[in-house]
């Protein structure tokens, strides 16, 4: 409900990217890495899914293997989980450790849109209970995300539909709109992937937040806004150093399962 004084306009509506948008890092692995924690995955799992999904962060989806690499690393650590499970894992995971990667700046942007009276909705390649999860614990309408075949109340590994990233998110927006009865011209949309400019493109007001560097120069050449929320010195390096903190994220994975196996091991 908007404040006294404020008049909604009920057919505009903001619409948010998750990963490195609203939380830093990647919702989708900090949930692989707390169901790690809780032993639902072993370590050859965790590593693979780590590297995976780093490779996919550098590759981006130009080719038809990178998808199909993306779409398996996704799904292949639900595999015979029950909804249930995921769900209760993913609150607990969600206050252990998501809802201190959330970043101020973009929450206070959809805090600001909820206050004018808009809708917010999160748009993202995680599984859709997750999404839900998340914009449920920061106040949001709602959110939209990839789905996950289930029979029984079991994932079964496989999609339905396909993964919502890139020109997914943009149709899935743009359905969403349709449904609600909301004008795109009077929307906004944030994220910080150059992999989201044909959501960026369906709004009228398009919004780069802690843009990759190809994001950038497009925001740039499009005139587009762009808000910057992490700090000076690493902002500045950030893009330099992805490669190089991918790979020793993957890394220090590996040698901490290794210290963890030498202090095991009996001397």
């Amino acid at each position: 409900m908007a404040p006294a004084g404020i008049v909604p306009d009920p057919r505009a509506a903001a619409f948010f990217d998750v990963d490195n948008t609203v939380m830093q890092g990647a919702s989708i692995f900090h949930l692989a890495r707390g169901m790690y924690a809780r032993r639902f995955l072993r370590t050859p799992d965790i590593l693979r899914f780590a590297w995976q999904q780093a490779y996919f962060r550098l590759a981006g989806l130009e080719h038809a293997d990178h998808l199909e690499h993306a779409r398996t690393s996704a799904l292949s650590f639900i595999r015979g989980h029950s909804v249930t499970e995921l769900t209760r894992i993913a609150e607990d995971i969600f206050e252990e450790v998501m809802a201190t990667k959330i970043w101020p700046g973009t929450r206070a942007v959809a805090q600001l849109h909820l206050d004018q009276g808009e809708r917010v909705w999160l748009v993202t390649a995680a599984p859709v209970e997750v999404a839900r999860l998340i914009a449920r614990r920061l106040g949001l309408t709602g959110a939209l995300g990839t789905v996950a075949e289930q029979r029984d109340g079991v994932y079964t590994g496989q999609l339905v539909g396909e993964l919502l990233h890139g020109p997914a998110k943009a149709e899935a927006v743009r359905a969403l709109a349709e449904r609600e009865e909301l004008e795109l011209k009077r929307c906004a949309a944030y994220s910080d992937s150059a992999n989201d400019i044909p959501m960026l493109s369906l709004v009228g007001r398009p919004c780069a937040v802690n843009p990759d560097a190809r994001l950038r120069e497009h925001a740039r050449l499009a005139g587009w806004q762009v808000r910057e929320f992490r700090t000076g010195r690493r902002a500045a390096s950030l893009g330099v150093k992805t490669a190089a903190s991918t790979g020793a994220m993957v890394g220090g994975m590996a040698a901490g399962v290794a210290l963890r196996r030498r202090s095991r091991s009996p001397r």
